[in-house]
């Protein structure tokens, strides 16, 4: 499941179990939407309640960063799992954004929102 919401030029998003397919499709068109009427946002992405994610994510996530990464100058990733930083650094290889990975969600939410 996502939860996402928008702030400024911030945008949070929120996973809770399981990172599908069509839950990266609706972040992708959220994000595409902000960048269309903004051209650029800042991500925080809150994994801590996420449990895992389907192969299809993974690839679309690259395929993402890799075409629109240049638009995004904040990406705060909040989680205390050693895969889920993992996946943080390979994504950082595909943008040009400050990836920073946070336990603690208040600090990210305020790093991200500058």
């Amino acid at each position: 499941m996502i939860n996402i919401e928008e702030t400024g030029n911030l945008i949070v998003v929120a996973i809770i179990g399981e990172f599908t397919l069509d839950d990266f499709k609706q972040f992708e068109e959220q994000v595409l939407y902000k960048f269309h009427f903004n051209g650029e946002a800042n991500l925080l992405l809150d994994w801590r309640d996420m449990v895992s994610y389907t192969v299809g994510v993974a690839w679309e996530e690259v395929r993402f960063m890799r075409e629109h990464g240049n638009k995004i100058s904040r990406v705060a990733v909040v989680t205390d799992s050693q895969w889920q930083v993992w996946s943080a650094w390979v994504s950082n290889l595909f943008t040009d954004a400050d990836v920073v990975v946070f336990s603690d969600y208040d600090e990210a939410y305020a790093w991200a929102k500058v």
